[in-house]
């Protein structure tokens, strides 16, 4: 029996770049693969049927296709795999050697099969809140995913790519290290830019810079 009482370490990973394999081609591979895809893995599909989202993928070339089962040798290269096939004798074969070559996996709906679970996501732009209950009350993740996603609203996905952009003048023009920065960067975060670009208002990086760089130092 899994034991739901462990805990997860919970951490954000790079995968750009990185070879990410799916071991199955229906509907839950499919939602493994559309997810992926977004955090820029080269992604590679071993199996002998798949979904048509999934044939079209391989037709634009966002994706890789060994269209056959799997077989020992496929997870050679890999970062993080995802076996979503019905065969348990395949699921086990998919773990055992990811175990081997040190590969993140996940088998899905299977925790004692996996080194990593995949959390309920809510993305802004480069924000990302993720929410786990370890696999022991998925329902309420979801449900907790639906209330955050009410809570932040469009306007965090600018909120956060324009504070990047002030991140980046400002280590590029203020020196002094973080006793100097972290002043500016709690003065911006602390005022009421977030309630104005909700408002509408869409200020350059250059303009908060100006704004709130001489105020804050």
């Amino acid at each position: 029996m899994p034991d739901y009482s462990k805990p997860y370490y919970p951490v954000f990973l790079d995968l750009s770049g990185r070879l990410a394999v799916i071991v199955g081609g229906g509907c839950v591979a499919e939602r493994k693969v559309v997810t992926l895809l977004e955090y820029g893995p080269r992604m590679r599909v071993v199996s002998p049927e798949v979904t048509p989202e999934i044939e079209a993928l391989v037709a634009s070339g966002a994706i890789e296709l060994e269209r056959r089962g799997y077989v020992r040798g496929d997870l050679e290269g890999a970062f993080i795999v995802v076996s979503a096939t019905s065969s348990e004798e395949v699921n086990r074969a998919v773990h055992a050697e990811a175990e081997e070559r040190g590969c993140l996996v996940n088998v899905v709906d299977v925790p004692e099969l996996c080194s990593f679970i995949v959390p309920s996501i809510v993305r802004r732009g480069t924000l990302s809140v993720a929410i786990s209950t370890g696999g022991a009350a998925p329902t309420v993740a979801k449900r907790l995913r639906k209330h955050v996603q009410e809570h932040l609203g469009e306007e965090w996905e600018p909120y956060m790519a324009l504070l990047g952009e002030v991140r980046v003048l400002v280590m590029e023009r203020v020196p002094g290290g973080e006793p100097v920065r972290k002043p500016i960067f709690e003065c911006i975060a602390n005022s009421d830019l977030l309630d104005r670009i909700r408002a509408g208002a869409r200020p350059s990086a250059e303009d908060v810079y100006a704004e709130f760089v001489g105020d804050c130092r």
